[in-house]
């Protein structure tokens, strides 16, 4: 259901896209489901901060969005986190730790008295799924996977457009960042830590830093992969067909006719598609596509506007 204003027609709906170091906010257009471009703006975000200072910065994003939007909000959030009830689940988890037991839906509704009646919180991987099967390369696709590569490994398993996180057909809770591959947790190898850890221990002999918490970081390392050095093309050759092999019996039990990448990585495409493809290719639907995302920083807006005409979150 879409609110209308004064007039009958339909008023954009306000929409938020959390992350670790940004926020997003914007008015989606109900007519095209797009982000007016003149209302998108992007503000800094601690996510170590306190609680009162994360609500504040992410409330002040939401204020400066034109008036004459709906009251009911999409709000893409980052787990762990209780999305009907918009409280946060983040202890032991290293960000956003403040927000732990925090009803973030009614500190925002405070900070935005008369705006906003109604936070409809979803999970970010999951916004991002959505507006890409809506408005970008899941389109057409019944049943898809969606990852978002970025710090750690994000993940949605759409059935006809609508998230599944119970049954035997998806991993525990919907997220791929709960498997093991390797005999290890997934993300020790295929995250920012674990790239920059492999690529330490490759180079441990040469004169970089072998310490991940010092040497290059992964856009550096992937710049090193495209001049040729052999040990950064093999860090995420090794990260990415890991991906492949912990996600490949996943494609076959949900029956997925399509795989969407994006988040930050994937901006090196050329380096993470042949290896997940080829890690893929392990399971029993080894020609499954992988395919860029075609929206990857509208597709969260995208998603959680819907989200919000559907009703779903928080009261």
């Amino acid at each position: 259901m879409t609110a209308a204003g004064a007039g009958g027609a339909p008023v954009p709906v306000p929409v938020l896209d959390v992350g670790g170091t940004h926020v997003t906010a914007a008015l989606v257009d109900p007519g095209t489901s797009r982000p007016v471009p003149s209302t998108v703006l992007r503000r800094p975000l601690r996510a170590h901060g306190g609680a009162d200072e994360i609500l504040d910065a992410i409330a002040s994003a939401a204020s400066e969005l034109p008036a004459g939007h709906g009251t009911r909000w999409g709000v893409a959030m980052p787990g762990p986190f209780d999305y009907p009830t918009g409280v946060g689940r983040f202890a032991g988890v290293g960000k956003f730790e403040s927000l732990a037991g925090v009803d973030v839906g009614a500190g925002l509704r405070e900070r935005l008295t008369g705006r906003a009646e109604r936070l409809c919180f979803l999970n970010d991987a999951d916004a991002f799924a959505i507006g890409e099967y809506r408005a970008g390369a899941a389109r057409g696709h019944e049943r898809v996977v969606c990852l978002t590569l970025g710090t750690g490994v994000g993940s949605s398993f759409l059935s006809a457009g609508r998230p599944v996180h119970t049954g035997p057909s998806v991993p525990p809770s919907g997220h791929v960042h709960r498997l093991t591959v390797h005999g290890r947790p997934l993300e020790d190898t295929v995250s920012r830590r674990g790239i920059r850890a492999l690529y330490g221990r490759l180079t441990a002999n040469d004169e970089d830093d072998p310490d991940e918490q010092h040497g290059p970081d992964v856009h550096e390392i992937a710049l090193r992969a495209v001049q040729g050095e052999a040990a950064a093309a093999e860090a995420f050759r090794y990260a990415f067909d890991a991906l492949g092999r912990a996600l490949a019996p996943w494609i076959g039990l949900f029956e997925a006719t399509a795989v969407v990448v994006g988040g930050s990585m994937a901006q090196s495409w050329h380096l993470i598609h042949p290896a997940l493809t080829a890690g893929l290719a392990t399971g029993e639907r080894p020609d499954v596509p992988v395919l860029p995302a075609l929206r990857p920083a509208e597709a969260p807006l995208i998603g959680a506007a819907h989200w919000a005409r559907r009703g779903q979150g928080a009261p």
